[in-house]
């Protein structure tokens, strides 16, 4: 696979999306020095860590959802460096991925066993509006919250505000920790909320309107819409070689 074969596909496979969100904020092609890409590593985050890792294992070409952030004040300068050092590319793609079909809110959806998508994450007013899903046959809450830790592998955090059984879920992976994302749940009749961050407001606001909320971690709740675009990428390009490089369960859950 070229790079330019790759770009043609990331650009066809994201359409509008990637014409709604600006290149260089939202998604990014970096270090695309070799004139062929074979094997891949992705995740959800790019640190220096999983940098090294892909060096050690000889990835040429790493796919995360988020780019590093500015904020982790030195580590964007790391990531590039040690990039440019072992001639590794890095594509990333977040908001595109959040909100197409096959993405991390869908993707996470469908690993809980959830296939009925009532309305699909999509930007509203410059926020993240719900993903909302719904199972064919109710299940209690503890029986979610099992199967949550169980696709994760890690610890969520739980409350139990109600005694409803769930049909009805709303989500947002990653960072969907405002109360207007849990107003949206409990406009739309939402018997749970599930997201990838909580705040103090969060938590008060859920306990205020009695609505059940799943925290797992931002990484997590992410990583299956990543999988979903690198199995979309072998699907077109087979020559691949395909690897999810480990990122550390390091957010405190609880």
């Amino acid at each position: 696979m070229t790079f330019e074969q790759f770009r043609a596909y990331m650009f066809n496979l994201f359409g509008h999306l990637f014409t709604d969100f600006e290149e260089k904020e939202e998604y990014g092609f970096h270090n695309f020095s070799l004139d062929y890409y074979e094997r891949i590593g992705y995740s959800t985050n790019i640190t220096p860590e999983i940098v090294l890792q892909a060096a050690s294992n000889d990835v040429q070409l790493i796919i995360t959802h988020h780019d590093a952030w500015n904020f982790v004040y030195g580590m964007k300068e790391e990531c590039i460096r040690l990039l440019r050092e072992y001639k590794i590319a890095h594509f990333f793609v977040h908001l595109p991925l959040d909100y197409s079909d096959f993405g991390t809110c869908n993707s996470m959806f469908r690993a809980l066993g959830i296939n009925n998508i009532v309305q699909q994450s999509h930007q509203y007013e410059g926020r993240s509006a719900i993903g909302i899903g719904e199972y064919d046959s109710p299940l209690s809450l503890e029986k979610l919250i099992e199967k949550m830790k169980s696709v994760l592998g890690e610890s969520v955090y739980v409350q139990k505000n109600n005694d409803k059984e769930i049909r009805r879920v709303g989500m947002i992976t990653g960072a969907g920790n405002g109360t207007n994302q849990l107003r949206e749940a409990l406009n739309n009749n939402c018997d749970v909320y599930i997201t990838g961050e909580k705040t103090l407001y969060s938590v008060q606001y859920a306990k205020f309107i009695n609505m059940n909320m799943i925290v797992g971690s931002h990484t997590f709740t992410e990583i299956f819409g990543v999988e979903a675009l690198a199995k979309k990428l072998k699907s077109e390009f087979k020559e691949i070689n395909l690897s999810q490089l480990y990122e550390e369960h390091i957010e405190v859950i609880g």
